[in-house]
C-alpha cells in the first residue's frame, strides 16, 4: 500500500529551481501552456478542489507528487491568485501563445492600408485591456477609469504611430514598411503599461524582506519595476515581429527572382514600356480626323 503523500509540499513556489535557466524555462513553459485552454469545467473544479483541500492539511486519496503539481499549475492557470475568480479564458497566461500569433499575423500581413490598420491595432489594444484586467493586482486593483483611459490611449497611440509611419514609408523599401507593426506595438506599450500602473507610480509597490514581512512601499521601485516591464514588453515581441519580417520578405524575393532593388527598379520602369503603344494609338486618332 502506497505511503500518503506529505503536506509539507510547498506549492506556493514554483516546482523547479528558479535560480537556474533551465527551472525557469521549465516554470514558464508549464504556466503558458496553451493545452490548459482546452481544460473543461469539471477538470478545473477537481484541480481546484485538490489544491483547496492539500492547503487546509486534506490529502486526496491516492494522490501523488506529480498529480499534485499538475493540479497546482492547472489552478494557477484558471484561477486568479488575490481573488480566487475564475479568469477570463483569453486573458489567461495559456491563452498568450494562441492569441498572441494569431494578431500578430494579422498584424504583419494586413498593414498597408488604413482600415486594416486601424482594425487589427484596435484588437490588439482589445487584447491587451482584457489581459490587464483578467491579471490585475488585487493589492493595487485597477478601476474602471484607469482602465478605460489606459484602453484608449494606448489604442490612440497605436493607431497614430501606424498610420504616421505608413505614410512615411511608402517611399522606400517594403522592408521597412513591415516594422511599422512592431513600432506600433512599442509605441502602445510605452503609454499603456504605466497607465496600467499608475496607482502604484503614485503610492508605491509593497516592499518585503527576505522571510516576506511587509516592510512598506516604495515609489522608486514600482518606477523601476515599471520600466523592466515596458522593456521587456518590446523585446518579447522582437523575435517574432522582427525575425518574421526577414523571413517573409526574403522568401517573397526568392519565389518572385528578383531583389528588393530591381523590384522597385521593374515597377518604375512599367510605365515607360507603355509609352510606345499609347502613343502609337494617339498617332491613329490624329490621322483618322485628319483623313
Amino acid at each position: 500500500m502506497a505511503a500518503e503523500l506529505s503536506t509539507s509540499i510547498n506549492i506556493k513556489e514554483p516546482r523547479w529551481d528558479q535560480s537556474t535557466f533551465v527551472g525557469r524555462a521549465k516554470h514558464f513553459f508549464t504556466v503558458t501552456d496553451p493545452r490548459n485552454v482546452l481544460l473543461t469545467n469539471e477538470q478545473l473544479a477537481h484541480a481546484h478542489k485538490i489544491i483547496t483541500d492539500y492547503r487546509q492539511g486534506v490529502v486526496s486519496p491516492g494522490l501523488t507528487e506529480d498529480e499534485l503539481w499538475r493540479a497546482k499549475y492547472v489552478f494557477d492557470s484558471a484561477f486568479h491568485p488575490d481573488t480566487g475568480e475564475k479568469m477570463i479564458l483569453i486573458g489567461r497566461m495559456s491563452a498568450q501563445v494562441p492569441m498572441n500569433m494569431t494578431i500578430t499575423g494579422c498584424m504583419m500581413t494586413f498593414y498597408k492600408t488604413t482600415p486594416a490598420v486601424v482594425l487589427w491595432q484596435w484588437i490588439n489594444q482589445s487584447f491587451n485591456a482584457i489581459v490587464n484586467y483578467t491579471n490585475r493586482s488585487g493589492d493595487a486593483p485597477i478601476t474602471v477609469n484607469q482602465l478605460g483611459t489606459a484602453y484608449v490611449s494606448a489604442t490612440t497611440g497605436a493607431v497614430a504611430t501606424a498610420l504616421g509611419l505608413n505614410a512615411l514609408t511608402k517611399h522606400v523599401s517594403p522592408l521597412i514598411g513591415r516594422f511599422v507593426p512592431f513600432a506600433a506595438v512599442a509605441a502602445a506599450n510605452c503609454i499603456n503599461i504605466p497607465l496600467m500602473r499608475q496607482r502604484e507610480l503614485q503610492h508605491g509597490i509593497p516592499i518585503t524582506d527576505e522571510n516576506d514581512n511587509r516592510l512598506g512601499e516604495s515609489t522608486k521601485a514600482a518606477q523601476q519595476a515599471i520600466s523592466q516591464v515596458v522593456v521587456s514588453r518590446i523585446l518579447m515581441a522582437s523575435p517574432g515581429m522582427g525575425r518574421n519580417i526577414f523571413v517573409l520578405s526574403r522568401t517573397f524575393f526568392q519565389k518572385s527572382s528578383v531583389s528588393p532593388n530591381s523590384f522597385d527598379l521593374n515597377i518604375e520602369a512599367q510605365p515607360m514600356l507603355e509609352a510606345p503603344e499609347v502613343l502609337h494609338q494617339d498617332l491613329k486618332v490624329s490621322t483618322r480626323r485628319q483623313t
